[in-house]
């Protein structure tokens, strides 16, 4: 087969077209016949260098995909050759096959075509874990969205609102936040025009779902509303910064910091779980939708990794393996 390598760290050009081994599923997994991957932020980190695969994943980036169940590992029960599939991930989604823990398989939503499904498993994963089990936002709180036009954010806007929470949004420009308010957001904030401390005003935010990490931490406490609960996602604005206990404490506030890819495969399949029996039938209604900026063939993943890199996309960016 073929598959998406990374010759040595580096930029786009790193990723490379090229001819591998087949992966054989062992016990518990499947082969899946991958139709589409879809961009990370986590590829292009570990495209840099920055981020290896945990022990025992493929080392070729991409943590999810959709396609067809190819083959059945031993053990394997509730699922056959020919089913059409979305998996999370710890790698391997950028190439033709990928052996998939059964725990970490969906079922294409009805209504949604198999490319277009591989837009669902990590940002599903990712907003469902992180906002509604960790933070457990409720009906009539706010939820702040940092990079609300992002895959995670747009996700995240839509499953907010679909509980009947006030969603409010960063993004840096008028397009992105017009996107947002298309979503379904209340509050719109151009972080490089406002400070969405002062735009979210005293009563602040209930839950804060934040992928900047260091450079916002300090400015999230601000933010969060008393009993407010902070979940850090991601880092792109550094990794290390002082935590005012004073603040945190002031407003019996809590702050989490958690990841997906290296968790153990019970913690993952409890996850993925979870996300088909309340995520799913939201799909499946219209009530929820994927939101795919462009599909970009697999062969040509350095265009798709620019992209992203540029931050002008809005929601996912896919490769398909056969565009």
């Amino acid at each position: 087969m073929r598959a998406i390598t990374i010759t040595e760290p580096g930029g786009p050009d790193a990723l490379t077209w090229s001819e591998v081994p087949d992966p054989v599923p062992g016990e518990g997994e499947v082969l899946v016949q991958v139709a589409a991957s879809a961009v990370n932020r986590a590829d292009v980190l570990q495209r840099q260098g920055f981020y290896d695969p945990p022990p025992g994943a493929s080392r070729y980036p991409g943590l999810e995909c959709s396609g067809r169940i190819a083959a059945l590992g031993a053990g394997v029960s509730g699922w056959a050759v020919g089913d059409e599939v979305c998996a999370l991930l710890s790698g391997g989604g950028y190439a033709e096959k990928v052996a998939v823990p059964v725990g970490q398989l969906l079922p294409v939503p009805k209504g949604i075509d198999l490319v277009t499904a591989a837009a669902l498993p990590e940002v599903t994963c990712t907003v469902w874990s992180n906002v509604f089990q960790v933070a457990h936002l409720r009906p009539a709180e706010t939820l702040l969205v940092h990079g609300g036009s992002s895959g995670i954010g747009t996700m995240a806007i839509q499953l907010g609102k679909a509980i009947g929470a006030r969603v409010a949004v960063t993004a840096g420009s008028t397009e992105k936040l017009e996107a947002c308010r298309a979503l379904g957001a209340d509050v719109l904030i151009n972080y490089r025009e406002q400070d969405f401390v002062e735009v979210l005003g005293p009563d602040g935010a209930d839950v804060i779902l934040d992928v900047i990490g260091a450079k916002y931490l300090d400015r999230n406490l601000d933010a969060l509303a008393v009993n407010g609960r902070l979940v850090v996602i991601g880092m792109q604005g550094g990794i290390k910064a002082e935590l005012n206990l004073g603040k945190l404490m002031a407003k019996r506030a809590a702050v989490a910091a958690t990841g997906l890819r290296a968790r153990p495969l019970d913690e993952k399949a409890a996850i993925v779980a979870s996300v088909r029996e309340h995520v799913w039938p939201l799909f499946e209604s219209g009530t929820v939708k994927p939101v795919v900026d462009r599909v970009i063939p697999l062969a040509d993943a350095a265009e798709a990794h620019r992209l992203m890199e540029s931050s002008t996309h809005i929601g996912k960016i896919l490769l398909s393996v056969r565009a």
